[in-house]
């Protein structure tokens, strides 16, 4: 069962989820919403859309943009859709 990691607390853990471009994509609903905070940051993806982000925030310290999200992709990533993947020294350990 995939779990994410920062700063030794699990933010993350899911028995399901999708792989995309390498990346795990965690479901809304097996977050911890206690170490997140919505960012202003978006990038866009030339296949899968708009995405927005998170900061991840755990004993004070701040991870900027370190979760990203697609809420409402193009059709190609609609399995992704509100799914959530990290960067930024976020581990993912089974």
């Amino acid at each position: 069962m995939p779990k994410a990691v920062w700063n030794d607390v699990v933010i993350a853990q899911t028995a399901r989820f999708e792989t995309v471009e390498g990346n795990i994509y965690f479901p809304p609903e097996s977050l911890d919403m206690r170490y997140f905070r919505a960012s202003d940051h978006h990038t866009t993806c030339g296949w899968k859309g708009e995405a927005s982000y998170y900061d991840i925030v755990v004993g004070g310290q701040v991870n900027k943009d370190g979760a990203w999200y697609y809420p409402v992709p193009k059709p190609a990533a609609a399995n992704i859709a509100g799914y959530v993947a990290f960067w930024r020294g976020v581990q993912i350990v089974s």
